[in-house]
């Protein structure tokens, strides 16, 4: 029997005929994933290649290469975590252009917008948006340079916690391909998108962009923990979002995650099982205090206005907010009146005693805020001012605050111990079952918190962890 032979021929682009279709698809099925390639095509083309001399062999007919061509899935992680690798299937008809990105919900063959990736970057909501608003059209969705307080949705973080429950109630099957009810992709990017209610399904990639990083210590429900592997996204890549410590020892914390099989709520080592040194601590931009009008919390909620807001003849919002946060950091006693919107000489010298407790000197403690000062002081990091020159020295003084970083996980100092003995003078030493000692501790904390809401202040105000206001009222 002679074998029959086949002339290579390069299909036209705009050739309609189910010749040139069929070459232009296995011409993309042959693609490299980094020229847009699908991961998992490569596979089907080998066995496209084995059927094919199958067929020619044995005078098979053609059945087994639509069995070959319908079949690649998503890849998994080869480590077994949950991986955020959003990977669609390759549509039978699918031209080379498409794989260069995720095809659209419901509109097999086209491309979104800015999908550079195999892994299946970016993409809008499956039909209606929830909430206020409706779902943008493809190129509505913001790029990383739109990106800001004006284009996210305001949200506390109790909604996104609401939010996050509603998966865990409906046990959400877990699946890089299909579309809950509420639009969202169901996989753990997607799961996150819900969460923060944003207007657009995102990855591993790019939820980032969404959120300022913190700390691991400034940790509070509603923020997440993201480990994005960018040598290969498909490989351990997760996200999940943090529910709260379990305990004092801050080891282990409430974890809301979407995984396989279906949405979960357990409690889970810091920060993860695999990778665990890899997972970054990220805070959404959106979030509010809670309150109606509550301000952000983030950095890039309240991003630096710029130095020409401050400084001689400056009279704006920015000068009055500025104050209100240097009277909060222990620069009180430079105002007899105020905090108000005209720049004076106490915004100066309260902003130079604030930088000079940081440690800096020359031009960096000249008293005008740049982006470094606005940004400790709109986060609460740094060293708050302390003493008469504005230096943040050591002080056992009761009244002289002696800043935020010493109470926190890990640390043992004398003045976590003068804290403890006052919160048990003044009847708030009930979750102490010994001590209170040197040593900062998930008791502390929640007897902080326990005088903070008796002073009425509730949310952010009321987080256990004192600040110089709360330490005044305590000892005064």
């Amino acid at each position: 029997m002679s074998v029959p032979v086949f002339e290579e021929f390069e299909p036209a682009a705009d050739c309609g005929c189910p010749g040139c279709a069929r070459q232009r698809r296995d011409l993309a099925l042959g693609l490299p994933v980094r020229a847009g390639g699908h991961p998992a095509a490569h596979g089907a083309r080998r066995a496209l290649v084995l059927v094919t001399a199958a067929g020619v062999v044995l005078g098979g007919g053609g059945a087994g290469v639509a069995t070959a061509l319908t079949g690649p899935g998503p890849q998994t992680p080869a480590d077994g975590a949950s991986a955020d690798g959003e990977v669609p299937a390759v549509p039978v008809d699918a031209d080379p252009a498409v794989l260069r990105g995720p095809a659209t919900p419901g509109s097999p063959g086209t491309s979104w917008p800015g999908a550079d990736t195999p892994q299946g970057g970016r993409g809008p909501l499956h039909g209606g948006a929830p909430g206020p608003g409706s779902a943008p059209a493809p190129d509505a969705v913001p790029t990383t340079s739109q990106i800001s307080t004006e284009t996210l949705r305001p949200t506390t973080r109790a909604e996104i916690i609401n939010r996050a429950k509603t998966w865990v109630s409906a046990q959400v099957p877990y699946s890089m391909e299909q579309y809950w009810s509420d639009g969202y992709r169901q996989d753990c990017s997607g799961y996150i998108s819900m969460a923060w209610n944003l207007r657009s399904n995102e990855w591993t990639g790019s939820l980032d962009r969404f959120a300022v990083r913190i700390d691991r210590t400034e940790l509070q429900p509603g923020d997440i923990l993201l480990f994005h592997n960018p040598a290969n996204p498909t490989r351990g890549s997760h996200v999940t979002i943090f529910g709260g410590w379990t305990d004092y020892t801050h080891t282990s914390y409430l974890a809301y995650e979407q995984t396989k099989p279906r949405t979960r709520k357990q409690p889970t080592p810091m920060a993860y099982w695999e990778n665990s040194d890899r997972y970054v601590a990220y805070r959404y931009k959106g979030v509010v205090s809670g309150g109606t009008g509550g301000g952000p919390e983030s950095t890039e909620a309240a991003p630096y206005p710029g130095s020409g807001m401050f400084g001689p003849g400056a009279n704006n919002a920015y000068v009055t907010q500025l104050g209100k946060l240097l009277v909060e950091r222990g620069g009180k006693k430079f105002y007899s009146q105020g905090p108000g919107p005209r720049w004076g000489d106490a915004d100066r010298r309260a902003t130079q005693a604030f930088q000079l407790a940081q440690g800096w000197k020359g031009k960096d403690a000249d008293g005008l805020p740049g982006p470094q000062t606005w940004r400790l002081l709109v986060t609460g990091g740094g060293k708050d001012i302390g003493g008469s020159s504005g230096s943040a020295g050591p002080s056992t003084n009761a009244t002289g605050f002696p800043g935020r970083g010493y109470f926190r996980p890990g640390q043992s100092n004398a003045y976590v111990e003068k804290l403890g003995k006052q919160l048990v003078k003044r009847g708030f030493g009930k979750h102490y079952l010994s001590g209170p000692g040197p040593r900062w501790t998930e008791a502390d904390r929640r007897n902080v918190e326990a005088f903070q809401r008796a002073q009425g202040w509730r949310g952010a105000a009321a987080d256990g962890y004192p600040g110089p206001e709360t330490w005044r009222r305590l000892f005064r």
